[in-house]
Order: structure tokens, then sequence, then C-alpha cells
């Protein structure tokens, strides 16, 4: 559904993605996360038709984004700071988007009152901003898109808004096949609501995978080998930490097939957990450089 292909872009002089490749299929929900400056917001500007690339192609349903209106048309764009016109009331930002967009249903507008408990008549920038998310959420949903793209998606919203909003979406993606594509820091949030993730960094693509593909070749070990005893050769480790025998490793594999060739070394001791999203990003970004440090000791 969304195509990304060698991907470059720059400003004054500046290369802010360099080749990057996104493919999202159809009916996903992409989590598209990286460290701050990795491009994350850039490549959602060039998917919404914001910018044009440098070289590359950013397809849609197979067909170029920039300066097309029917492609445009079928998707919705939420970035973390809301546009709206300096005198409009949600009323009126409505009326915009039912005049510009095809799809957008007024009946659904109706439905999703309930869930959005916000005066039209009030001006948008009366509003708080996360009663601005709602405003726009709201509107959004309205339209009816095929693609939906969320930059900082949630940030303002109380806790209650924000499952309300996933809800909301998820039912979408699982009733109309609606394609997500969401940015955010909230790799906690993410890992509940995505079954696809692309990590970034840098303006390219480090990884991208299903999430419990990701998650079944990513495993933490925690282990205890006997004086003398070595690690098996060819293991792809990714971070390695001791506390005096106990050694925690995070390889890159197969969990049963790790623990398998690791417990032919005899161990005291062998344990083998799941990581987080947040832990594989860490780890995938690399490892310590990344890590937490205690500057004041």
């Amino acid at each position: 559904m969304i195509e990304v292909k060698e991907l470059h872009k720059s400003f004054d002089g500046f290369e802010a993605l360099r080749g990057l490749n996104i493919h999202v299929p159809r009916g996903a929900v992409y989590g598209l996360v990286g460290p701050n400056g990795a491009g994350k917001s850039t490549v959602i500007r060039h998917l919404a038709g914001i910018f044009r690339q440098d070289s590359g192609e950013v397809l849609i349903g197979g067909e170029p984004v920039y300066e097309n209106p029917a492609v445009k048309a079928k998707l919705a764009y939420i970035p973390d700071d809301i546009f709206y016109f300096g005198a409009a009331t949600i009323r009126d930002m409505k009326n915009l988007y039912r005049a510009m967009i095809p799809t957008f249903s007024e009946e659904r507008f109706e439905k999703l009152r309930e869930a959005f408990p916000l005066d039209e008549k009030r001006a948008m920038r009366r509003l708080s901003k996360g009663m601005q998310k709602q405003a726009t959420f709201w509107i959004a949903l309205s339209c009816c898109p095929e693609v939906i793209l969320l930059d900082e998606p949630v940030d303002g919203l109380d806790p209650v808004m924000r499952r309300q909003v996933w809800s909301l979406l998820l039912q979408d993606v699982a009733e109309r096949g609606t394609t997500v594509l969401v940015s955010s820091h909230n790799l906690r949030e993410l890992e509940d609501v995505c079954d696809h993730v692309g990590i970034m960094d840098k303006g390219r693509m480090l990884l991208e995978r299903p999430l419990a593909a990701l998650q079944e070749n990513t495993v933490k070990i925690q282990l205890a080998l006997p004086d003398g005893v070595e690690l098996p050769e060819g293991l792809d480790i990714l971070h390695e930490t001791r506390t005096g025998r106990l050694r925690q490793l995070i390889l890159r594999g197969n969990g049963e097939e790790l623990t398998a060739r690791l417990s032919a070394c005899n161990p005291f001791f062998l344990d083998a957990l799941p990581l987080s999203l947040e832990e594989i990003f860490i780890y995938e970004l690399g490892g310590e450089d990344h890590a937490i440090k205690n500057i004041l000791l």
C-alpha cells in the first residue's frame, strides 16, 4: 500500500534522508521509530505530499503522492502540531473537509460525536492541545481515509482518550482495511497496536519486519558458565554485560535454538527472556552507545 524507494532529501546541504526504503502492506499498523533527527517526520511529510523528494519514489497504492490530489484525497495526516484557520470553529473545519474530501461521512461524524464530547461551536484556538487533537481525530476519521499518517498522534491526550482513539483506529483497520503509519517515541504504546515496525537512524532504514518476527528473532539470555568454558562461536551478540559470574546477552536469532546451543555448555544457570520493542530499539541502534548513562558518578 505504501512504498518508499531509495528516497533522498536534503535541506541546505544537510542530507536528511539517504536512500530510504519503506514497505507498508495494506491494512497494516506500521510503527516508524527512531531517535530524534532520524528523519521520521520528514518521511511522513513526503507521504502526505508536503515535501517533494530530491530523488526516489514515494507511492501510495502504486501512485506518486506529490501534486496528486486523487491520492491525497484518500489519506489523512495528523501531525504533532495541529493546523487550523485562526478564527475557525470545529464545525468550520469539519465543513471545510466535507467540501474537499469526497468520502467524508456526515453520518459517521454524528456517530463519533459520543466518542469526542466537544462543542462544535468553539474556536479551535480556544481549545487545549488535547482537545484540538480530539477534534482533529474526529474530523479525520469522518473522512473515511484509506491511509492514516500519524506523527506523535496522541501526545496531549489523557489516558482514557488515548485508549479511545487507538480503539477507533484499530476498528477501522479491522473493518475497513485502513492502513496506518504512526511515528511515536512511546514504544510501549506502539508495541500494543503495531503489527509491523521500521527502525530508522540517520536517514536510513536499519530494519523493517513484522513485530512478531522481530521479537522472535531477538532474545535476552542470562547465564552463568563454569570456569574456563567459553561461549559457542558464531553467536550474533548485540550487547553483553557481566555482574560477577552472571552474564546477560542480547542475541539475534531464534530463542529456542540459542538456548539449545548454550545448554550444551552445561551452564550453572540459563534463562531466556523476551525483549520489549523499546529494548530491541536500543540494542539495534548500538547497545550501550544509546543506553542511559549516569553522568553524576
